[in-house]
C-alpha cells in the first residue's frame, strides 16, 4: 500500500463510517479494487477506525465530557442513565464479536456479492426511514438502546450501514432525530476501542510483517479523522433535515455495482 491508496482510503473511511452506506463494504470494495490482501486491508482498517472514533469524541466532546462529568459524581442523575444505556446497546455487538469474529470476518475476504446485497438491504432502510413517521420521543429509553444495539450487532455484517442501521431503528422506535444520531455515533466509541486494544494485544495488527509503511498508515489516519470529523457534523443535520433518501439512491447504485463487478470479474 503506499500513500496515496493510504489516502484515497482513508477518505473513503472517514466520510462512510458517517453517513448511511457502509464503510466496511466500501473499505472491502476499494481495497479489491486496489488490490490489496485480506491482512493487509484487516491492519489498515483498524488503523483508520479508530480515527474516525477520535474524530466523533472530537465532535460530539461537549455531549462526552458531561457524560464522564456526570458519571464520576457518582450520583443517579441523567448522565450515569445514558452511559448506562451505551453500555447495554454495546452487549449485542461485544456478543456478536466474542463468538462469531471469524465467521464475520470471513465474509470480507474477496465476497463483492454479499456485499453488493447488504448495500441493497441498506438502501432500503434507508428508505424506509422516510416513509415512516413516528412519534417523537421525549428520550431515549433503555428499550431502545438494546433494540438499537441489536441493529448494530447486525451491522457488522459488510456493506449493511452501522449509521444506517441504528438511527433508522431509532426513528422507527419513535426517537427524536438529533438525539438518536449522536447516540448512534456514541455508542459505537466502546466497541470500536476495545476491538482495536484487543487485536493489538493479540498481534493481529503488526506494521513490520505486513510491511506497511508508519508514514503511509498516519496518512490513512489522519484523512480518515479529518473527513470523519466533517461526515459527522454532516451526517446530524442530514437526519435533522429528513434527506436520508438521497443515500439509499446511493446504496442503490453502489450495490448493484458490487454484485454486477462480482458476477462479470
Amino acid at each position: 500500500m503506499n500513500w496515496i491508496e493510504a489516502l484515497v482510503l482513508g477518505v473513503i473511511q472517514g466520510l462512510t463510517e458517517f453517513l448511511p452506506v457502509s464503510s466496511s463494504g466500501h473499505l472491502a470494495i476499494s481495497g479489491t479494487l486496489f488490490g490489496l490482501n485480506g491482512e493487509e486491508n484487516l491492519a489498515f482498517a483498524i488503523i483508520v477506525h479508530a480515527a474516525t472514533v477520535l474524530s466523533t469524541i472530537f465532535v460530539l466532546w461537549p455531549e462526552v465530557s458531561s457524560l464522564f462529568k456526570g458519571l464520576f459524581s457518582f450520583k443517579r442523575n441523567t448522565e450515569t442513565q445514558m452511559v448506562s444505556k451505551i453500555l447495554l446497546s454495546v452487549v449485542p455487538v461485544c456478543i456478536v464479536g466474542l463468538f462469531f469474529k471469524e465467521h464475520i470476518a470471513a465474509l470480507f475476504d474477496d465476497n463483492l456479492l454479499f456485499i453488493g446485497v447488504m448495500l441493497l438491504v441498506t438502501a432500503a432502510l434507508l428508505a424506509l426511514s422516510s416513509y415512516i413517521k413516528p412519534l417523537q420521543k421525549s428520550e431515549i429509553s433503555f428499550t431502545d438502546a438494546c433494540l438499537i444495539g441489536v441493529a448494530q450487532a447486525f451491522a457488522v455484517l459488510p456493506g449493511l450501514s452501522r449509521s444506517g442501521t441504528t438511527i433508522v431503528t431509532g426513528l422507527l422506535l419513535g426517537n427524536q432525530k438529533e438525539s438518536v444520531a449522536k447516540f448512534s455515533f456514541l455508542m459505537v466509541i466502546i466497541p470500536v476501542l476495545g476491538e482495536t486494544v484487543l487485536d493489538l494485544k493479540k498481534g493481529y495488527f503488526s506494521v513490520e510483517s505486513l510491511g506497511i509503511s508508519p508514514w503511509v498508515l498516519l496518512c490513512g489516519f489522519l484523512a480518515a479523522f479529518l473527513t470523519g470529523t466533517l461526515a459527522c457534523k454532516w451526517m446530524i443535520r442530514l437526519v435533522k433535515s429528513s434527506k436520508l433518501i438521497y443515500f439509499a439512491y446511493y446504496c442503490i447504485a453502489a450495490g448493484l455495482f458490487a454484485v454486477i463487478y462480482s458476477l462479470v470479474k
